[in-house]
């Protein structure tokens, strides 16, 4: 069965194919802002939306009315139009965000479907040429389309590709399932006493609070408030990388040697929602809880379990979601479940007397909770 795989690849454009990728993004955006807005004025005046068609064909009027758009790709147009179309479905159908209108400099990107061609380090792009890119590995499958985006001072190609068979396929045997127990101060312990450790920023936060400090003193607008925050944003970015990087590891191990990964079903949003309340009902421990919800969304629960589900399914594998209701509190040997058995990082069950580390003991649950579930039917299976 054929999969979709994308390889990421830092552009080493010149200037002049640098402007072209500005203009081309800038092109972009605004035919998604035009698209979006016509779409919302027609909604508003007969209750009715538009189609994709009905969009795609005004769009070479839109074009003569806007000469500028002429010097992008037609197809990267194109694909805006199909791109909100295909928001508004996943709106309707997923219930997830509603389509807003881009603004300049924020995920600034454009899409080229066909057209282009990768000959080793050198990509050909329409309309701009050959453009040098970073080979920092090698490319396999057969390329169907590329998007070239910004991020922070850099430009990046993302080649999606269609891979006939997948590669390193794990086989369900014994051992290949495992429990997985997401925290804080440990990132993720598994059934099997693996773990990963959490995401250090200390360093990069407090960079990252001077930064912002001395942006606060500049004068918005000026040279150095530009300066200040081209350096905050650097920051930012490379706590953004950090993060990927130890999640990418992470998941590439476990998918390497798993088949079947049993993890918490876990409201992220609703565990980190503040603890502020409001003016008649005051929230207690409010710096506490901020400063859980910050380590919470730190680690990338969510990026986690994403990059684990496409992983496992290159590899033929499933990621399963389980209830994590009282994994933490239930001795696997005797089965006995009460809150004094979990003891800050240990587990001592109060009537057996087994001991053992309280995320492994909580992950072993989630196996043998995962097992049985899938044997009766039970689960919310997130990964084909």
């Amino acid at each position: 069965m054929p999969i979709l795989k994308a390889y990421k690849y830092r552009l080493e454009p010149n200037s002049s194919q640098r402007m072209a990728f500005e203009q081309y993004a800038g092109c972009c955006r605004f035919v998604w802002n035009w698209a979006l807005d016509q779409r919302q004025q027609y909604y508003a005046a007969t209750g009715k939306s538009m189609s994709w068609a009905e969009q795609d064909a005004q769009l070479k009027h839109l074009k003569k009315q806007f000469t500028f758009l002429g010097e992008a790709p037609a197809q990267s147009l194109q694909q805006v139009v199909k791109d909100l179309d295909r928001a508004y479905k996943v709106f309707f159908k997923e219930g997830r965000g509603f389509p807003r209108f881009k603004k300049k400099g924020i995920h600034d990107s454009f899409r080229v479907p066909q057209g282009f061609r990768v000959v080793g380090n050198y990509i050909r792009l329409p309309k701009v040429g050959e453009v040098k890119f970073r080979l920092s590995r090698e490319l396999e499958g057969i390329a169907k389309s590329v998007t070239v985006s910004r991020r922070g001072a850099h430009w990046y190609a993302s080649v999606q590709v269609e891979v006939v068979e997948p590669s390193n396929l794990i086989p369900f045997c014994e051992g290949s399932a495992v429990g997985i127990d997401m925290g804080v101060t440990t990132l993720a312990t598994l059934s099997d006493g693996s773990e990963f450790h959490h995401i250090d920023f200390s360093q990069l936060e407090r960079k990252r609070l001077r930064a912002q400090r001395s942006l606060s003193r500049k004068k918005k607008g000026s040279s150095n408030f530009r300066k200040a925050k081209a350096r905050l944003y650097r920051i930012h970015e490379s706590i953004a990388n950090k993060r990927l990087d130890t999640l990418h590891k992470a998941t590439t191990a476990i998918s390497n040697n798993h088949a079947v990964v049993y993890v918490e079903a876990l409201n992220t949003k609703g565990m980190s929602t503040s603890a502020k309340g409001d003016m008649e009902t005051p929230g207690k421990n409010v710096r506490a809880k901020a400063g859980l919800n910050k380590a919470i969304l730190s680690q990338g629960w969510h990026e986690f379990k994403r990059q684990l589900k496409y992983k496992l399914a290159w590899r033929g594998g499933n990621l399963i979601e389980i209830n994590p209701r009282y994994t933490s509190q239930t001795c696997p040997k005797c089965g006995h479940t009460a809150k004094e058995n979990r003891r800050g990082k240990r587990f001592v069950c109060v009537k057996c007397g087994h001991t053992d580390d309280a995320d492994r003991n909580a992950a072993i649950n989630i196996l043998e909770v995962g097992q049985t579930s899938t044997a009766c039917g039970d689960i919310r299976r997130i990964s084909a």
